[in-house]
């Protein structure tokens, strides 16, 4: 055992202290970028996977304002038709890639021509409610992946409306299609920023709801003053001003009434902390916490071999 590792090592060793100093550093350089990238990546896995199993599961119905999961089925809403662009599937998210392959001399590769992603709003459904979902932001695992190649820029629709799927070597194409979505009745898993608008529970916020109502009036000046400057001088003074907010005031209040007689609607969305991230996933949580372990386990190997073995070649190289 020990004469077969020191033959197969012996020719490696050979190449470290005798190879050009580009091929070496080229290579050198790319282990260490894989040992960096392995640690990053596997600790950008493993925090996820421990928010979400610190997370506790809630209900829509009696969810609390803030950071939270939800777990169901995924629904268009009502009149809202979404489907994907390539393949004309309806869905409730979806995201594409139009790819070109491209040759210069002996070098070949693929170049990204068109994209798109989906930021239409659909509805998460559990047993004791429905929330709106704004996909936004949103770090998205879909239920379908569909990869297919073609001679057009834009693929030809099949007889029933949608794109026949192909493997390369099927139909050997010079552009390739790809087409991410989630459909609807698929489960639907979500972590993410939980808010509710209207109902008897909704709350004025007389600052920053008034604020918002005036910044909205400033960006069209001409009605603006038209509206509120009395005096035709051209501008908003100090008591045009003051009634200004007064009048921003009292319609804020009365939409904010309007709200309260309203039914409650729940939304999710994208949140402003990058150590909570938004998650969307047409897998179960178990299965997510599952891939999130093996993406964790493979990367963080990954780091173990590179390191090491750049560690190695980087000090047989400087030895020799």
């Amino acid at each position: 055992m020990i004469f077969l590792q020191a033959s197969l090592l012996a020719p490696a060793a050979d190449w470290v202290k005798q190879s050009p100093g580009d091929d070496f550093w080229t290579l050198a350089i790319i282990l260490i970028l894989l040992t960096v990238g392995g640690f990053i990546g596997a600790f950008y896995f493993f925090l996820r996977k421990r928010i979400i199993e610190d997370t506790p599961t809630s209900n829509i119905r009696s969810a609390a304002q803030g950071y939270v999961e939800l777990s169901g089925v995924g629904k268009l809403m009502e009149g809202s038709i979404i489907s994907g662009p390539l393949t004309g599937i309806t869905c409730t998210w979806y995201q594409y890639t139009i790819e070109e392959h491209r040759s210069s001399g002996k070098n070949s590769h693929w170049v990204t021509v068109d994209k798109g992603i989906s930021d239409s709003l659909f509805l998460l459904i559990d047993d004791s409610g429905e929330a709106v979902i704004d996909p936004e932001k949103a770090n998205v695992t879909p239920s379908t992946t569909d990869v297919w190649y073609g001679h057009s820029r834009h693929p030809e629709p099949g007889g029933n409306g949608t794109k026949r799927k192909k493997g390369f070597f099927s139909g050997m194409g010079r552009y390739r299609y790809t087409e991410k979505r989630m459909h609807p009745n698929d489960p639907l898993y979500a972590i993410g920023l939980f808010d509710t608008v209207g109902g008897a529970g909704y709350k004025f916020n007389m600052d920053g709801d008034v604020g918002n109502l005036l910044r909205e009036w400033e960006k069209n000046s001409e009605q603006l003053l038209a509206r509120f400057d009395e005096n035709k001088d051209g501008e908003i003074g100090m008591q045009e001003r003051q009634k200004t907010r007064a009048t921003a005031l009292k319609q804020g209040q009365n939409q904010h009434a309007d709200q309260q007689a309203a039914a409650p609607v729940h939304m999710l969305g994208k949140t402003c902390d990058l150590r909570r991230p938004y998650l969307l996933s047409a897998l179960p949580q178990s299965d997510l916490l599952k891939r999130y372990s093996r993406y964790s386990i493979c990367l963080i190997v990954t780091f173990f071999v590179a390191g090491i073995l750049s560690t190695w070649l980087i000090g047989l190289r400087l030895a020799g």
